[in-house]
């Protein structure tokens, strides 16, 4: 699944707000299982993490030789969201399944880019305790 970004907020009445990515609850509930899955035990601590989302290339990238010259190397489309928004959702399902809370983040790398022939869209993550003190 293509990581969902999460961000911008609308009111829908009586001071209820929803957020405007429609992949953003299956993207997050993704991550939460992953996580829940590891079987690792919620952690207090301070601790680092690192993103890598990756996002298959579009069919335009490639021609009947294989990947097309002109494709770029870089994945900055818009479409596929702001690397601020893709790690806040990230974080947010992190927060209860992992982390106590998200604030517990005191450094965070993120990257985003293209799969390789045997990646499947989606988010690697890593998550590493930081001493107490």
């Amino acid at each position: 699944m293509d990581p969902a970004t999460q961000g911008s907020k609308r009111h829908v009445g009586n001071g209820i707000m929803r957020e405007t990515n429609a992949r953003l609850p299956a993207w997050r509930s993704t991550v939460a299982n992953a996580a829940l899955a590891t079987n690792h035990p919620l952690t207090t601590a301070p601790v680092s993490i690192s993103i890598v989302f990756r996002f298959l290339r579009p069919k335009a990238h490639f021609n009947k030789s294989g990947l097309s010259p002109k494709a770029p190397l870089h994945l900055t489309s818009k479409q596929k969201g702001d690397i601020d928004k893709l790690s806040r959702a990230v974080l947010d399902a992190l927060t209860g399944t992992l982390l106590h809370d998200d604030s517990q983040v005191v450094q965070l790398s993120a990257q985003k880019r293209y799969t390789t022939t045997n990646e499947r869209p989606g988010a690697l993550i890593t998550i590493i305790p930081l001493s107490a003190t």
